[in-house]
Formats: structure tokens, sequence, C-alpha cells
């Protein structure tokens, strides 16, 4: 069974990106089937991806951001792969809004406001599934 999308809370960077976190291929299939993207060949071409679309009814980007074999990693760096993939949604924010050259603080503000909700979802996700 497919899980519906977990759309992630967008106060990071208001109006920013739309942010799911896909633990699977079939998620990820799911949420891209969702926003009408087209068809991706790989859904996960390392240990973690960001696939950036525009949402369905032209309301802005969603980034989908996939991790796959995380059971071959630890806790630290899972969490690193969620703070790299966190880096490539705010550079999809800031490119999105013709921003070259943010602010140092704006910036960690940003990563640190995304990888959090990632971080918490993944640990979400992760209770859910031990019970």
């Amino acid at each position: 069974m497919t899980r519906k999308t977990v759309w992630l809370d967008r106060r990071i960077a208001r109006p920013g990106p739309f942010l799911a976190l896909c633990l699977s291929e079939a998620e990820f299939r799911a949420a891209a089937q969702a926003l009408k993207a087209p068809s991706i060949s790989q859904w996960c071409s390392s240990d973690a991806t960001t696939h950036t679309f525009e949402h369905v009814d032209g309301k802005g980007p969603c980034c989908i951001v996939c991790i796959q074999g995380r059971e071959k990693h630890g806790p630290i760096e899972v969490a690193g792969l969620l703070v790299h993939e966190a880096v490539h949604v705010w550079q999809e924010y800031c490119e999105g809004i013709g921003e070259r050259n943010p602010g140092s603080e704006q910036e960690a503000y940003g990563i640190q406001s995304i990888a959090q909700e990632l971080l918490a979802e993944f640990a979400r996700r992760m209770r859910l599934k031990r019970r």
C-alpha cells in the first residue's frame, strides 16, 4: 500500500517550496504522480536525492527529498544526508526567487529550518515504523 504524501511545514521561507520526504520508490512515484510530474527513471541516484517539480496548480516549486539504504547508515550519517539535501532545497528556493547572494544569516536560518523539518519527519516516520 502506498502512503499519501505528507507535505511538510512551509514556514521555512514563505513562499518557499513545498517539501516532502520519501523513504521508498513507491512513495516518490506517488508524490510525483500527484504533481503530474514527468516520469523520472531513477528515484534516488545516490543515498539521497532532491527532485524539484512545479506544483500541479502552479503554486510554485515542490521539492521531494528521497533517501534510500538508510538501514546501512547510522543516525549521524542519515542526519548528514538530510542536511546535505536541505542545502539543495535552499538552493532551489533561492534560484526560484532570483536570489544570487543571500545573506549568510538568512541562508543559515533557511537551511536550519529545512533540515529540521526533514529530520523531524524522518524521526516521526521511524517511530511509526517501530510500532
